[in-house]
């Protein structure tokens, strides 16, 4: 098998696994009860989000956990407008966010609130003047992803930050699920308030995830109870999957210190291979991409039917985001990069791990290559 589709989930590190298993069997009392059980499982509780904001290079008190990233955006995104609406309506994201932050900010369209979508450039790029000029006096929140989960662009989040500093009184919000453990990010240098990231996407298991709330910035809690999560996110915690979750991010972490270059060299490679296949059109940006993404066109063929050709070879990649792969709607990243409908509804997505081998390329491109070639086949 030669996976190709860590953009969508990651297989999890056995030792996130076995992490999972232990506290799940012998630590399985509720943190909130106050017998040795449940003050066994609050301890390990408050271990991962002390080692977790140690790895984020934050405070221990500005971490909340969630069921994942679909959560953690729509508590940063509607918690931060319903929090600050007294400030004012107005939100800026951009056109190419996930479905989970770009959802939210339609439902609070349909509150009453004003939302603008930048524009972005060939590159997948937005452009700074620009989200300065859509900048108002009743703007409260900015959202803007920093690695696009369909073609691996980089937006400069840095840059971002250093202008909202000029405005206090918007709170930026940053999904880092698609960038955490590859592409680095001093989230406090950054000067971001919310930042979400999803346990799956780094080897740890689905049913969790991040939440960076800067102290300081408060946020109306969108699931109201027993007030657990420092009294910002109430139900039970999941800490088994939080103690996988964290020792995924500690392991994903040394592998980007031990293999960054060598994800970087993978990527290239893919790039180098794919480019002499004629049928086939690059779309990820050669500059300011993630190290992992890779998206090409298949010039008006097929992108399901090519996906379901490589899986019989048991080669697995996506057409687009997999929350929307199923829709069969043309790629809307693709679309506001100025790509053309029919090359668009035929974009397919590779996205590598750590794990990933130089000797699978090959084995792969010629799979691709007499996929293309049947598709071709089947359409004359």
């Amino acid at each position: 098998m030669i996976y190709l589709d860590n953009s969508a989930t990651t297989k999890p590190f056995p030792e996130a696994i076995d992490s999972f298993m232990t506290v799940a069997t012998k630590y399985f009392g509720n943190p909130s009860s106050l017998h040795e059980l449940g003050m066994k499982a609050e301890r390990l509780l408050e271990q991962s989000r002390e080692q977790t904001a140690f790895l984020l290079g934050v405070k221990p008190n500005e971490i909340i956990f969630t069921s994942g990233g679909t959560e953690a955006n729509n508590f940063a995104i509607k918690g931060a407008a319903i929090q600050y609406r007294q400030r004012g309506n107005h939100i800026i994201t951009t056109m190419i966010e996930h479905p989970s932050v770009a959802e939210p900010c339609r439902q609070l369209e349909q509150m009453g609130f004003e939302v603008t979508y930048l524009p972005v450039n060939e590159k997948g790029i937005i452009d700074i003047d620009e989200l300065a000029r859509a900048i108002r006096e009743e703007t409260i929140l900015v959202s803007v992803m920093h690695v696009n989960n369909e073609v691996g662009a980089i937006q400069p989040i840095e840059q971002i930050g250093q202008l909202l500093k000029q405005h206090p009184k918007i709170v930026f919000h940053v999904d880092h699920v698609q960038g955490v453990t590859k592409v680095p990010l001093d989230l406090k240098k950054a000067h971001i308030d919310l930042c979400t990231m999803s346990a799956h996407k780094f080897h740890g298991l689905r049913g969790a995830g991040i939440l960076y709330l800067r102290n300081g910035i408060r946020l109306s809690p969108l699931l109201a109870g027993g007030g657990q999560e420092l009294q910002m996110r109430s139900g039970t915690e999941n800490v088994a999957a939080i103690v996988a979750m964290t020792k995924a991010l500690r392991l994903s972490f040394a592998a980007f210190e031990q293999k960054a270059a060598y994800l970087f060299a993978l990527k290239e490679r893919w790039i180098q291979e794919l480019a002499k296949i004629a049928d086939i059109q690059l779309n990820t940006p050669a500059e300011h991409s993630a190290p992992h993404i890779i998206n090409f066109s298949l010039n008006g063929l097929k992108s399901e039917v090519f996906v379901h050709e490589l899986e019989k070879q048991h080669i697995f990649v996506s057409t687009t985001s997999a929350c929307s792969s199923k829709k069969r709607t043309p790629s809307k990243t693709l679309m506001a990069m100025g790509v053309d409908q029919q090359k668009a509804e035929s974009a397919v997505r590779i996205s590598l791990s750590y794990e990933n081998k130089l000797e699978e390329i090959p084995v792969a491109i010629h799979a691709i290559q007499h996929a293309i070639q049947k598709l071709k086949e089947v359409t004359r």
